[in-house]
């Protein structure tokens, strides 16, 4: 059985190793540090959770110890995706760099320049950082490039994903062209094969699985649902509560509003959860993160900036609220449980129009994942009995209010939605009587004409509370089992509540 000390790492590397509690690598590990200790460059495929960090980061130490960096000229550079990502690989070189002296520069967002400029100033051994933040120190004079040794592009999936590929493009011309590169990805798609092919010099291709497969310690389910939101949100309830070994779980969304309004829901239901997304500054993200590792939040309601590579050893569960739209992501969202050798559960809730990506993902990992209860031929008829007895409810008062007017000579239903009246809420009302309109129109005057000519009443009554309305409003927020509009949150203004006569 191959040991760390096989490898060929320093005796420094090792005694942190040791004291970390690791005696055997991974085979990713096994692979790739021998050809890095040799400096080749590398081209490290392997599925999450499989130590691809402690591949470069172990035999980074080991080369860093000859030599001394010089004021803002970095040694090393690491990109990395997401700031979580680079905070987390900047732990891992101080836990396994505690025998060494370097200097460790995190170039990251939602962290003031002039604090990172001060380390760039002491000179930075290991330089890791997001590329929209390396480029903007480099623009603003604060960095050279030429001193580069070796250039580390992780998660290289996830950078085609958000984008970033011009950005590194450019970095890459900015280094020495004797760099050494280190290329790591649990997936490996044609657009990531070619970018390879340009910035790897004959490189060692490592893979120790095929691309896009999934770890065989998490076992794999889908979950039925109706489409609506409500629907979805109780179906996961349900199956949160159905999991007697659930310690901790991520929850996954594709929307950053979607994780919001989710865990609103979570938590007026009485669950322990938390929200992670990319719209959150650095300090509450990396707060958030820090008490779900501790232990102090049992659910962790996140966007896919929670997906790549974050090293959260004992994720029991992890839930797909949406079905990732690319497929890929699906492989590093249920890699977040089962890693290091433990069994985790991942259960995704699919809808009739998930079917699509559903195929896409089983072609992707090349198996058949099973449907838990049945699949969507299985579902019972969607119960809408609840919102249609609520729109009965409402054109029944429509039409009782129609023909009250037209007893009493008014006008037509067509004619009435012209008229306004302001209830004592303030929200615009559309069924007033016409009488009751041309006194608010004349109050209204009346009331414009006396600010106008300097006599303002002072001492007019300012309108009572509706408190129909309002409990009526008060009802529905707290009413988690009915569709929410898009774009008002919980709140829904009168207006939307009316059900307009459809013509023809």
């Amino acid at each position: 059985m191959t040991t760390f000390a096989d490898l060929g790492l320093s005796q420094k590397v090792l005694s942190a190793v040791t004291d970390a509690g690791y005696t055997t690598p991974t085979p990713i590990q096994a692979g790739a540090i021998p050809f890095a200790l040799q400096r080749r460059d590398i081209c490290g495929i392997a599925q999450t959770g499989t130590g691809k960090t402690a591949s470069f980061v172990l035999p980074m130490l080991t080369l860093l110890e000859k030599g001394r960096a010089r004021a803002r000229m970095p040694r090393t550079l690491i990109l990395e995706p997401t700031r979580e990502l680079a905070a987390q690989v900047a732990e891992n070189f101080e836990k396994y760099g505690k025998n060494h002296r370097l200097n460790i520069a995190l170039l990251i967002g939602g962290v003031s320049f002039e604090e990172q400029d001060r380390k760039l100033e002491r000179g930075a051994d290991v330089l890791i950082c997001t590329p929209g933040r390396l480029l903007d120190h480099f623009e603003r004079g604060k960095l050279l490039m030429s001193g580069v040794e070796i250039f580390v592009i992780d998660e290289a999936d996830r950078m085609l994903d958000m984008g970033f590929i011009p950005d590194i493009e450019r970095i890459a011309k900015l280094i020495p062209f004797t760099r050494q590169t280190l290329f790591f990805s649990a997936t490996m798609p044609t657009e990531i094969q070619k970018l390879a092919d340009r910035f790897l010099q004959n490189p060692e291709r490592v893979e120790v699985a095929k691309p896009a497969s999934t770890a065989k310690t998490v076992t794999q389910r889908f979950v039925a649902s109706h489409g609506k939101d409500y629907e979805k949100r109780a179906t996961l309830r349900d199956l949160i509560r159905e999991q007697t070994d659930l310690k901790n779980a991520i929850i996954f969304c594709n929307r950053k509003k979607d994780v919001s309004d989710l865990f609103r829901s979570l938590d007026r239901h009485g669950f322990s959860a938390g929200a992670l997304h990319g719209d959150m500054d650095q300090r509450s993200r990396m707060a958030m993160l820090q008490n779900f590792k501790d232990g102090n939040l049992q659910l962790l309601v996140a966007s896919d900036v929670a997906a790549r590579g974050l090293d959260i050893p004992d994720v029991s569960h992890v839930f797909n609220f949406d079905v990732p739209i690319h497929s890929e992501d699906y492989v590093h969202r249920i890699g977040r449980t089962g890693r290091a050798g433990r069994s985790g559960a991942a259960f995704t809730i699919v809808t009739k129009r998930d079917t699509k990506h559903v195929d896409a993902i089983e072609k992707l990992i090349g198996e058949d994942v099973q449907w838990l209860n049945g699949d969507l031929s299985a579902l019972p008829p969607a119960d809408e009995s609840s919102d249609d007895n609520r729109s009965s409810r409402r054109r029944d008062q429509k039409s009782k209010g129609r023909d009250r007017d037209r007893s009493r000579g008014g006008r037509s239903a067509s004619s009435h939605k012209s008229d306004i009246d302001v209830e004592d809420n303030g929200v615009v009302a559309i069924e007033a009587a016409p009488a009751k309109a041309e006194s608010v129109r004349n109050e209204r005057k009346s009331e414009n004409n006396k600010s106008h000519n300097g006599s303002r009443n002072n001492n007019r009554p300012f309108p009572a509370a509706n408190d129909d309305n309002r409990e009526r409003r008060n009802r529905y927020r707290d009413h988690d089992d009915g569709p929410t509009p898009v774009g008002f949150g919980d709140d829904i203004p009168a207006f939307m509540l009316i059900v307009a006569n459809a013509k023809g």
